[in-house]
């Protein structure tokens, strides 16, 4: 009856692999050259959604998204950018949004598949969505650093 006890606790000790916590998807001040973290990260869940992608939610929603966090960031005192960071149930979830995008993007190399606009970079990682925002025409090549920042903490 011991052994048994013994074996039942490695298996829960053992199931429990992927069990911790994610770190934190936003790299601090400084750790991408010229961009500063500029606020308190913020989280929503599927069921508040709503109060933040206002008329928005439901795709993300049907796509089987878990919770959106978001942080805002600065690059050399100059251009303000929202990163939002939707964790999806599956990597297809987040490949559906992506594929929603308007497929007036470039391709971008980051993540599993991504597109490049203007004043937003959509980027793809396992069941990750990333969305980077700015709220003027941006160097492209600033938006991918931060971009691969957030990569490389998913």
């Amino acid at each position: 009856m011991k052994w048994m006890g013994v074996v039942a606790l490695l298996f829960v000790a053992g199931s429990c692999v992927g069990c911790r916590k994610k770190a934190d998807p936003f790299p601090p001040s400084g750790a991408v050259a010229g961009w500063d973290k500029t606020g308190a990260t913020q989280t929503y869940t599927a069921d508040n959604l709503w109060q933040y992608l206002d008329g928005g939610a439901d795709q993300y929603i049907g796509a089987g998204v878990i919770s959106v966090a978001t942080s805002d960031y600065r690059f050399q005192e100059k251009l303000e950018a929202v990163v939002d960071v939707y964790t999806m149930k599956t990597a297809e979830g987040a490949e559906k949004i992506l594929d929603a995008e308007p497929a007036s993007g470039q391709p971008a190399q980051v993540g599993d598949a991504a597109r490049l606009y203007a004043q937003t970079v959509v980027f793809r990682k396992g069941p990750s969505l990333v969305r980077i925002t700015t709220f003027e025409s941006s160097p492209g090549d600033a938006l991918l650093a931060l971009a691969r920042g957030v990569e490389g903490r998913l």
